[in-house]
């Protein structure tokens, strides 16, 4: 049996969740700067807190999806940038 307390798992995850929303930051990021495992966070977020603070959740929720849609274009522009420069290797080496 672990030896964390109840309150202390509540308020880890309240802290979670305002480090987010203040920070815009992803939950590996929040994670890494509590403490935590990305998959305590992870959990803590997405079932503890939508009980523990709804309103928080909802919150929380939105920087989340938002941090979703921009990786997604971050992908999509390290995509770019990686097929750019092997189109410029092949052309210096043909060339």
């Amino acid at each position: 049996m672990s030896n964390v307390s109840i309150s202390s798992i509540e308020d880890r995850t309240i802290e979670l969740a305002c480090y987010i929303i203040e920070n815009k930051a992803t939950i590996r990021t929040a994670a890494d700067c509590i403490g935590i495992s990305k998959s305590v966070a992870h959990s803590d977020l997405l079932y503890r807190l939508t009980y523990l603070n709804p309103p928080l959740f909802e919150e929380v929720r939105t920087v989340l999806n938002w941090n979703f849609a921009e990786r997604q274009i971050r992908g999509g522009h390290a995509t770019q940038k990686v097929l750019a420069r092997r189109k410029n290797k092949a052309k210096e080496a043909a060339g």
